[in-house]
């Protein structure tokens, strides 16, 4: 009678377990869907060259304009950067300043809600301060704002600058 009872035990304990873990997969797949839509946000220039920046002369910026081409308005979800010597600020079509978004981990916005309707744009404006790095910091850099969005087929724009710091 102790073995069957202990069988049950071990048979309910695996069956529980194994339910527990098929409502967990289920949750943090419906998680991850958002609704998407056909607009797309697509940007004439997304790489510049600041060519040679001097770290004495402060910080640099650049807009993007970026242009929903689609035919349903676009949400950017997330900003961020690929370094903490870069942050981004995006303006929307009423001229108002959203942000300041920066790296991940490093005390900035991330996350944002502003909707880009059909033909409207947005700016985004990347400065960076070749500075931050501090003296080591001279040479050719690369850096990124990528910018997320609801969008179907181009869910992710990416902005690239580059420049050449001296002293």
């Amino acid at each position: 009678m102790k073995k069957l009872l202990n069988k049950y035990f071990w048979t309910s304990v695996v069956v529980t377990v194994v339910v527990l873990l098929l409502i967990v997969a289920g949750n943090s797949g419906q998680a991850g869907q958002q609704s998407t839509t056909a607009g797309v946000l697509t940007v004439a220039e997304a790489m510049h060259d600041f060519g040679t920046i001097s770290m004495q002369n402060g910080t640099v910026s650049y807009q993007y304009e970026l242009v929903n081409t689609g035919t349903e308005a676009v949400v950017i979800q997330e900003a961020y950067t690929s370094c903490m010597c870069t942050t981004a600020t995006i303006i929307d079509s009423k001229g108002e300043r959203h942000g300041v978004f920066g790296m991940t981990g490093h005390g900035l916005q991330r996350k944002a809600s502003i909707e880009v309707p059909p033909g409207k744009s947005v700016t985004v404006e990347a400065v960076f301060d070749p500075a931050a790095h501090g003296p080591s910091g001279v040479g050719t850099i690369e850096r990124t704002v990528t910018v997320e969005t609801n969008s179907e087929s181009a869910s992710e724009v990416n902005l690239d600058f580059r420049a050449t710091v001296t002293r």
